[in-house]
């Protein structure tokens, strides 16, 4: 009897120890969901804080420009003016001539011949005199000077362009080397040697099957991937119809249905697709239109991802506009770059896809 009554204050004493324990670990969750809420807050007020303080600083930019601006037009404006009083004054002298000779006509008849003669050895020497000081041409502006002015204005326009956007200098820093991994393409794929472009084909490929290729979709993936860092890299899609472009986790269907395959389609991939003109960003099967890119044509297109921020983020890259951004949260394991050159598109796509060194992107036009 005792021993039973001992036995059930031991499996009450565990199971109090078990209740107690269960609230100090939910004290502890609780407190820690106060303390990412605080982190929340901490990290939106400093991401405000940098834009603000970017903002100013564009806003600096602007005036200074204005300001320049400003005094090189009233610089120009001056000289202008200056250059406007000279002709003003030669049309003036140029009229008050003309004056003198309408009164020297009215007279002339009224004179004996010798005095008319005088008259008009002194009047033709003035007229030369008067033509040859008004002479349009010796009226010159400083185009040397204004040459220079203009060259200074294309140089800072050039130095401008060539820092902007700003963003391009911070995506290049994390710019990643791609390899393509040939054992991984289609068999309707030419992988360059160097592994830095793909190329579709009609001619089924005499190439080796493994359990790493893909079978029915034209995908091939990067030899290496990565799980921590920033990563970026770019591609040029020029003169395409039909691309896809993405990031995916080595577990993507290589073999089986064709939709199964596709980038996007899955949650072990995301991408951004392009079409005829029309652009889609996928993920999990989820197709993003993206409408107010219809019609824009770009000659490189960049990836990058924030394994830190768990961004997924496709520009194009020409002038870093935003496509997609997918917040993919946490990543749960390796990410590869992917890409799909696409089928011929009824013979407007035979050009390859093509990895850029992204850290020496072509000048922004």
């Amino acid at each position: 009897m005792n021993s039973e009554v001992g036995g059930k204050a031991t499996k009450g004493e565990t199971l109090l120890k078990c209740q107690q324990n269960l609230l100090r670990q939910r004290d502890a969750i609780a407190h820690r969901m106060k303390k990412l809420a605080a982190k929340q807050v901490e990290l939106t007020k400093k991401t405000d804080a940098v834009k603000e303080k970017i903002k100013k600083k564009y806003a600096d930019m602007k005036r200074v420009l204005d300001e320049d601006l400003r005094i090189t037009l009233a610089q120009l404006d001056t000289e202008h003016e200056a250059t406007e009083k000279l002709v003003e004054d030669k049309i003036e002298d140029c009229y008050h001539l003309t004056q003198e000779l309408d009164q020297e006509l009215a007279k002339i008849s009224n004179e004996v011949k010798t005095n008319g003669s005088d008259i008009q050895v002194n009047t033709k020497f003035r007229i030369s005199e008067t033509l040859k000081l008004t002479d349009p041409d010796l009226i010159q502006t400083d185009d040397f000077k204004n040459d220079q002015l203009l060259s200074l204005t294309i140089n800072l326009l050039l130095f401008i362009r060539s820092q902007v956007p700003v963003t391009k200098k911070l995506f290049q820093s994390y710019a990643s080397e791609v390899v393509l991994d040939a054992d991984t393409a289609h068999p309707k794929l030419i992988i360059s040697p160097e592994g830095d472009s793909a190329t579709y084909t009609e001619t089924w490929q005499d190439v080796p099957e493994t359990p790493s290729r893909f079978d029915n979709t034209l995908n091939v993936i990067s030899e290496r991937g990565f799980s921590d860092g920033r990563h970026y890299w770019e591609v040029d899609v020029s003169g395409k119809t039909y691309w896809e472009l993405g990031l995916t986790y080595p577990s993507i269907l290589r073999k089986g249905r064709e939709e199964d395959c596709w980038l996007g389609r899955g949650k072990e991939s995301w991408c951004v697709e392009y079409f005829n003109g029309d652009y889609t960003a996928w993920y999990g099967g989820v197709k993003h239109e993206l409408p107010l890119l219809a019609g824009r044509q770009f000659t490189r297109i960049g990836v990058f991802c924030s394994f830190p921020g768990g961004l997924v983020c496709f520009l194009g890259a020409d002038t870093m506009t935003p496509l997609h951004c997918f917040s993919a949260g946490t990543f749960t394991d390796i990410l590869h770059q992917a890409l799909c050159p696409g089928h011929d598109n009824e013979g407007t796509n035979w050009k390859c896809l093509k990895i850029c060194d992204a850290k020496r992107s072509p000048p922004v036009l």
